[in-house]
């Protein structure tokens, strides 16, 4: 098997709060990063609870640049493909998921 599978599958997963948090956080410490979020990406909207009551959660992703240290969170919907625009918080990289 390829490494390339293993970076198909979540690492972990988030709380709305710690996700926010993180891509703003990545936002700030980047140059341009900011302006190709808002350019390849739409809003996610207002996360809702799940039907149980626990609270909304995202996955997220080891970024498969450098050491493999940083991890992707969810910063948006892409605009050209059906799929998670996500943001390393380590080196600023996105990625479709």
């Amino acid at each position: 098997m390829s490494s390339n599978v293993s970076q198909s599958y979540p690492y972990s997963s988030e709380t709305e709060e710690q996700r926010a948090a993180a891509v703003a956080k990545a936002l700030v410490d980047f140059e341009g990063l900011a302006d190709r979020v808002a350019a390849e990406s739409t809003p996610l909207g207002d996360a809702h609870a799940a039907a149980n009551g626990a609270p909304a959660s995202w996955w997220i992703w080891v970024c498969p640049k450098g050491d493999f240290s940083g991890r992707l969170h969810v910063a948006g919907f892409a605009r050209e493909r059906h799929a998670l625009y996500t943001v390393c918080d380590t080196c600023g990289a996105t990625f479709l998921r």
